[in-house]
C-alpha cells in the first residue's frame, strides 16, 4: 500500500486475521447442546459435506421489517449427508481443569476406511491396525467389560466415536473423517448403553435431525 496519496479505513474485519489455509478441512465441534437427562438419549452431530449452493425465494415474518410479508432471495448451501458408522464410545470426567479423557472403547471390527485414518501411508503400511486390539479386548479375558464399567461408574460425559463412508461420496479421498459426538439425555449408564448398541452401525441424518 505504498505510495498513497489519501487515508482512508481499513478494509476487511480484523476478526478473520490471520488469513491462512485451515490446518484440516473437517470443522471442529466447538460446543455441544446442554444435556438434559430427562430426555432420551440421542446423537447431537453429524457429518456432512457440501455439495454447492443454490438459492431460495422465502417469506419474510420479521414485524417492524421493511421487508415483512414480503419475499426475499436468499443464498443457501446444500449439504451431502452419507450414513455415519459408529466405532466407539469415549468417557470423559470433570475436572477443576475441564473435562478429561477417561477410557476409550473401539468396536471389534472396523471398516478399512477408517484405518485408512491411522496410516499416513496407506499403501506401504502393514495394515495391521486394531488387529491385535481386537483381541486383547474383546478375547477371551478381555478389557471389554471393565473400561465400559469404569466409563459408567466415574464419567460424566459420554460421546460416540463416529466416520464418514467416503465409497458414498463422488470424491478422491478414501480415508474416513473421524467425529466424536456427544450423547445426551438419560442418565450415564444410558448414554453407554445406547452408544454401545450402536457399534458398528450405521447412522443416518434423519436419525439426528428432525425435517424443518
Amino acid at each position: 500500500m505504498s505510495h498513497r496519496k489519501f487515508e482512508a479505513p481499513r478494509h476487511g474485519s480484523l476478526g478473520f486475521l490471520p488469513r491462512k489455509r485451515s490446518r484440516s478441512h473437517r470443522g471442529r465441534i466447538k460446543s455441544f447442546p446442554k444435556d438434559d437427562p430427562s430426555k432420551a438419549c440421542h446423537l447431537t452431530a453429524f457429518l456432512s459435506y457440501k455439495a454447492g449452493m443454490t438459492h431460495v425465494v422465502r417469506d419474510v415474518d420479521k414485524p417492524g421489517s421493511k421487508v415483512h410479508k414480503k419475499e426475499v432471495v436468499d443464498a443457501v448451501t446444500v449439504l451431502e449427508t452419507p450414513p455415519m458408522v459408529i466405532v466407539g464410545i469415549v468417557g470423559y470426567v470433570e475436572t477443576p481443569r475441564g473435562l478429561r479423557t477417561l477410557n476409550t472403547v473401539f468396536a471389534q471390527h472396523l471398516n478399512d476406511e477408517v484405518i485408512r485414518r491411522f496410516y499416513k501411508n496407506w499403501h506401504l503400511s502393514k495394515k495391521k491396525a486394531f488387529k491385535k486390539y481386537a483381541g486383547t479386548m474383546y478375547g477371551e479375558g478381555g478389557d471389554y467389560q471393565a473400561n465400559i464399567d469404569m466409563i459408567m461408574k466415574h464419567c460424566t460425559v459420554v460421546r460416540v466415536i463416529a466416520h464418514s463412508q467416503m465409497r458414498k461420496l463422488n470424491l478422491r479421498q478414501k480415508k474416513a473423517d473421524i467425529v466424536e459426538i456427544q450423547v445426551n439425555g438419560g442418565s450415564v449408564s444410558d448414554k453407554v448403553d445406547f452408544g454401545t448398541g450402536l457399534f458398528e452401525k450405521t447412522v443416518n441424518v434423519k436419525d439426528v435431525f428432525d425435517k424443518d
